[in-house]
């Protein structure tokens, strides 16, 4: 009678697990929009929303900047741009027309505030980067 139990419990664990992996690898944070840390995909400025544009105009003339968040220090807590020490990256709101409050768009750029090595584009509040090229 053990043995049909022990069978039975087995297959509903297998079944369990299946189930699992199924649905991590079918939910949308699973296919990452963005390419690994070391080379994020690339997105021109040109390509950019014109709300974002300024921002990275504005942050290269040091200001003005809409809110008191912008240009306070972003943690990387995601990870999902390459390492570096804490205060290297600095993160500005970019407007989403129609949407009341900060949205989800941001610019982040590392290095000199007004000269910085690298910036950084995301629509969906750091889940994913794109570099920002000339």
């Amino acid at each position: 009678m053990w043995n049909a139990f022990a069978r039975g419990a087995r297959r509903w664990m297998a079944a369990g697990l299946l189930g699992s992996a199924c649905l991590l690898l079918a939910s949308p944070g699973a296919a990452r929009q963005s390419a690994p840390i070391d080379q994020p995909a690339t997105v021109s400025l040109a390509e950019l929303p014109a709300q974002a544009r300024v921002i990275h105009a504005r942050i290269r003339d040091g200001g003005p900047f809409s809110y008191d968040k912008d240009g306070s220090v972003f943690g990387n807590y995601e990870r999902q741009l390459p390492a570096r020490k804490r205060g290297y990256y600095r993160e500005y709101t970019v407007r989403t027309p129609g949407v009341r409050g900060r949205g989800a768009r941001r610019i982040v750029c590392g290095g000199a505030p007004r000269t910085p090595d690298a910036c950084y584009y995301t629509q969906d509040h750091y889940t994913s980067f794109r570099t920002i090229t000339p």
